[in-house]
């Protein structure tokens, strides 16, 4: 039996088999609010097969927001139309799909083109905002420096966060995850290379202080029949930055606040971290995790293949995988790694007839 097929329990829920679908931002929103171009992404992920599908990082409030394209969830406006689409979403999707959204604030990252624009800060003629961090360190050269948060900002964004997560289990949503990587705000808490504040929010022991606040929050805002998670940041892969050690020692505290799940990632706080790309690459990192723990591991990073995320699984490397550019480049993936692997997976009915103990063609289309 395929061990990437079998259920993972998340919480109080159930995902059908062990492989997720990345939150991946899509730049294409107007104002934080969704366009069809979100509805036919979520509905395209949705039929993938996967057991836990992640709408994209969700600005918390309006700077929060990476660049003027993305997702927000700050308005009943904003929670009216991503609840519409996830009604479409979980009408196509196989039975037993969860689905999830991922809650985030850019920080000093924000106020950003597009990348296709060049992900540079806005220029002056292109309506930028001014930013917040935990200091006011830029994220780089020819960065603005972002204004440092002070109690009374702390206090709103952390609400900011408390709405929003409100907002996503009306909206529909079965999971809530914190994005606490990727050099976002809550990253930029945990980090030595962003946060230089010497109060209880500074130094080693004040680190994770307010990214745990936030956590405790939306635990105490949300219904225990919520799934909750986080993506975390194994490595900053820099000297002076976060390792691997204070990833296992904040998966520890989620755990103890009653999150269920974490996502080990790593990268993004500063743009000179020279990072070792490449199959995998960061696999380790969920496995020192989930070895130091209890609570369920995610891995993800350039896991593309179906032997490879059945094997990071039976060996119990981590307890689920996501997959992202791997779903663009492929959205039946799920459909076709069960195929390789043998095992059962279920299609919307009226694509049925494209399994492979359906179709004789099948292994022409897949050699």
């Amino acid at each position: 039996m395929s061990a990437l097929f079998t259920p993972v329990a998340l919480g109080p829920l159930t995902a059908p088999n062990r492989i997720a679908i990345s939150p991946m931002c899509q730049y294409s929103a107007v104002a934080g609010m969704p366009t069809e171009w979100h509805l036919q992404n979520a509905m395209t992920l949705a039929m993938s097969g996967a057991g836990l599908v992640m709408i994209e990082a969700t600005a918390v409030e309006a700077r929060g927001r990476i660049t003027h394209g993305c997702l927000g969830i700050y308005s009943d406006a904003h929670q009216a139309a991503i609840a519409r689409i996830i009604a479409a979403a979980r009408g196509v999707a196989p039975a037993g799909t969860l689905f999830g959204i991922q809650l985030g604030h850019a920080g000093r990252k924000g106020s950003a083109q597009r990348p296709w624009e060049g992900g540079k800060p806005l220029a002056a003629t292109e309506h930028p905002w001014t930013t917040v961090a935990p200091s006011a360190v830029a994220f780089g050269d020819g960065w603005p420096a972002p204004e440092e948060l002070s109690a009374a900002g702390m206090d709103g964004v952390r609400e900011a966060f408390v709405a929003a997560a409100r907002r996503a289990v009306e909206a529909g949503f079965d999971a809530i995850e914190l994005h606490g990587a990727h050099g976002y705000l809550l990253h930029q808490f945990l980090s030595a290379l962003s946060n230089r504040r010497q109060d209880g929010v500074g130094g080693p022991a004040g680190r994770p202080a307010f990214p745990l606040a936030v956590a405790r929050a939306v635990r105490e805002a949300v219904p225990s029949s919520c799934v909750l998670g986080a993506r975390i940041t194994g490595t900053d892969w820099v000297d002076g930055g976060l390792t691997v050690e204070d990833a296992i020692a904040f998966a520890g505290a989620l755990e103890r606040a009653g999150y269920d799940y974490v996502c080990v990632t790593s990268g993004g706080i500063v743009p000179t971290a020279r990072i070792p790309v490449g199959p995998g690459y960061q696999v380790p990192l969920a496995e020192a995790v989930k070895r130091a723990t209890g609570i369920k591991v995610r891995a993800v990073g350039m896991i593309a293949d179906a032997a490879q995320a059945e094997a990071v699984i039976a060996e119990h490397r981590a307890d689920m995988v996501a997959i992202a550019r791997a779903a663009i480049d492929d959205p039946r993936w799920p459909w076709h790694a069960a195929a390789r692997l043998g095992a059962e997976i279920v299609r919307p009915p009226p694509y049925a007839r494209a399994a492979p103990a359906s179709w004789p063609g099948y292994a022409l289309a897949h050699p």
